[in-house]
């Protein structure tokens, strides 16, 4: 082996004093330097003012971006302590904002008994990451002020009034020379906000956004709290029991759940940790599901719902069309990493599960008709996964007996690695046609599908398998659906949907889409789904290579670009493709599958309770939320065929 001839000795060593290291490894801290990582410095300061609302000491939590992107947050909290820390000599307050895992969240004699910012890095990090920050506390009578420069300060902490009034308000600028973007998304915060307060019962978040002309806001209270929550996530679904199911336990883990069954086939289980929402879930969602399926078998066979001979639900049937918010709050929250999004102590196991045993068996017996239709649903889903199963086998059995387990329309790519391959799922015969032809048969792997698919939404998993619209995409995949989804396991590390620019491939886009979210989600969540983006519009003229538009403002910019060089709109022949099938192999290859100069548009989940809303809203049996969307939006339809 190669032996680099670099010094290696103490002078090597780099040690990094103070934030010097969050400059250098920001994402190690906040994730990324991304738009993600970029909101990820609000939610750590807002964290804190939800700390001192957990407390029971703040209200009111004021957000707001102001011009040039500054963040402003301000609470009616005790106030940052403002005097000498012992141990560092300086104020408490500048010594919060610049040393790392200084924080009153640590030990048993900690100012919070639960908190969201568990390792004390969010003040000081956000500060490393700002180009400047500005820190006004309320306290003691007096109103103190500090300021610093990427994470150095610039001026101690001074007294500058006097005020009766309590609270902490800090205003940065986060750095451009370590963020890609500072454009911050309002809808994002919002979002994120909403959340907080449904969480923190009777917390008021306020949000302004003041960029533009005419300021963007909202105000949150919610006195209802988790129960507000599961409302606002069912607004969209016809709902089984009209209130939600609601279960809380105050001790050593205060544990806070709610419940609500749908008439839709999906499972929605939201989970947080001291607000931190747990997306990967972790012991809380573990005790919470072995419960819900221990207290509904025990109910149904007690009650002679099943029989001794039936066999027991199981936890999928029973959390079949299940909306549920599960809030634990920890004193000492073990994570997987400063994004938390995994909860791992073992002890929120059984204080979960001991409590909904308890609380869930009463609530059954105290109300019979709501225990009777959601077991009714939850056998129905019992007899529906049966089928399923069957269904599936006589599909591996079919596969088995065949030459072939992929589907005959399927043209394949000579390439067995998934890392490079990519296959086209491609609306029509015509379009599958030019798309073979056109292709690169190495990598690029061609599926022609036809006539519009199921809408899953309405469906179970029964109906699914053997279905000959999404058969072949289940086979072509490779991975199975549902519950049997193995990621590992995909024959194509791309699959992309190449519809037509118009109304009807719109409508596949969606269905598949809907398709992929409800069954092969990891598909998403790993992304490996992508949409095709196929020029609009092609400008000819003899003696002129083609220029391929792909939305209106390319066409326009295109007519300008082409008119200082001479050549009038009048000279120019326009050719609108309404369809894949109108253009040639040559021109599908050029346009839109060749790797180097076509656009693919990635398909992201960010936010799953936004998706499953949408999903919800535009492909569920509720009709008037989907015409007040249409009404509400019809305004920003462009290209609509007639």
């Amino acid at each position: 082996m190669e032996k680099y001839n670099h010094k290696y000795g103490a002078e090597q060593i780099q040690v990094l004093e103070g934030l010097e290291a969050v400059r250098k490894r920001p994402g190690m801290y906040i994730g990324s330097t991304s738009v993600r990582g970029l909101h990820h410095m609000v939610y750590e300061i807002v964290d804190n003012c939800v700390d001192e609302a957990l407390a029971g000491y703040c209200t009111e939590i004021k957000i707001e971006i102001e011009e040039g992107n500054i963040i402003s947050v301000e609470d009616n909290g005790r106030g940052i302590p403002v005097e000498i820390h012992p141990k560092t000599k300086i104020s408490t307050a500048e010594t919060v904002y610049t040393i790392l895992h200084a924080g009153g969240k640590f030990g048993g004699d900690s100012a919070y008994k639960v908190s969201g910012g568990l390792h004390g890095v969010g003040a000081s990090v956000v500060n490393a990451l700002s180009a400047w920050t500005e820190v006004t506390i309320k306290k003691d009578g007096g109103i103190y002020q500090m300021y610093f420069e990427k994470g150095k300060t610039v001026r101690k902490l001074e007294k500058i009034g006097e005020t009766n009034e309590t609270g902490t308000k800090v205003r940065f600028l986060a750095d451009d020379t370590i963020f890609e973007s500072l454009d911050y998304e309002y809808e994002t915060l919002e979002k994120r906000f909403r959340e907080v307060a449904f969480l923190t019962k009777g917390l008021k978040i306020k949000i302004e956004d003041k960029r533009e002309e005419t300021p963007k806001k909202a105000e949150f209270c919610f006195e209802g709290g988790l129960i507000s929550f599961v409302e606002f996530l069912n607004k969209n679904k016809e709902t089984l029991h009209k209130k939600p199911i609601y279960i809380e336990r105050n001790g050593e883990v205060p544990v806070e759940i709610a419940i609500q069954y749908t008439t839709s086939y999906t499972e929605n289980i939201y989970t947080f940790v001291n607000n931190i929402n747990t997306i990967e879930g972790g012991t809380h969602l573990e005790g919470f599901k072995r419960s819900l399926t221990k207290v509904f078998n025990d109910y149904a066979r007690s009650h002679n719902i099943l029989k001794d001979k039936d066999a027991n639900l199981q936890g999928e049937d029973i959390r079949e069309g299940i909306t549920a918010v599960v809030s634990v709050k920890v004193k000492e929250p073990q994570f997987e990493g400063q994004t938390k999004t995994k909860l791992g102590n073992s002890e929120v196991t059984g204080v979960v599960q001991s409590m909904v045993n308890d609380a869930l068996s009463t609530f059954l017996e105290e109300n019979p008709n709501v225990a009777k239709a959601i077991l009714e649903k939850c056998v129905s889903a019992s007899r529906a996964r049966e089928a399923a199963r069957k269904a599936r086998e006589l599909v591996r059995k079919k596969s088995a007996l065949e030459t072939s387990t992929l589907p005959g329309k399927l043209a394949d790519c000579s390439s067995k690695n998934a890392e490079e391959c990519e296959v086209y799922i491609v609306e029509g015969d015509s379009a599958g046609g030019s798309a073979k032809q056109g292709r690169d048969r190495k990598f690029q792997a061609i599926l022609p599908l036809w006539g519009k698919m199921l809408n899953v939404e309405k469906a179970r998993a029964d109906k699914i398998y053997g279905n000959d619209k999404l058969n072949p995409v289940i086979l072509a995949v490779g991975a199975g659906i549902g519950s049997d989804f193995d990621i590992t396991k995909i024959r194509y590390g791309k699959v992309i949907i190449m519809a037509d620019a118009d109304v009807d491939g719109a409508h596949i886009r969606t269905l598949l889409l809907t398709f992929f979210f409800r069954y092969m989600r990891p598909l998403i969540e790993n992304g490996n789904v992508y949409l095709a983006q196929p020029p609009l519009y092609k400008l000819s003229k003899k003696g002129m290579e083609d220029r391929y538009c792909y939305t209106d403002e390319d066409l326009e910019k295109a007519y300008k670009e082409l008119e200082e060089k001479g050549i009038s709109r009048d000279q120019l022949g326009l050719q609108r493709y309404k369809g894949l099938g109108e253009m040639n192999p040559e021109q599908l290859w050029e346009t839109t599958m060749n790797p180097e100069t076509r656009i693919l548009i990635k398909v992201t989940m960010d936010d799953a309770i936004k998706a499953d809303e949408i999903f919800t809203l535009l492909m569920g049996d509720e009709v008037e939320p989907r015409r007040e969307f249409i009404q509400a939006n019809a305004k920003y339809v462009k290209n609509l065929d007639i």
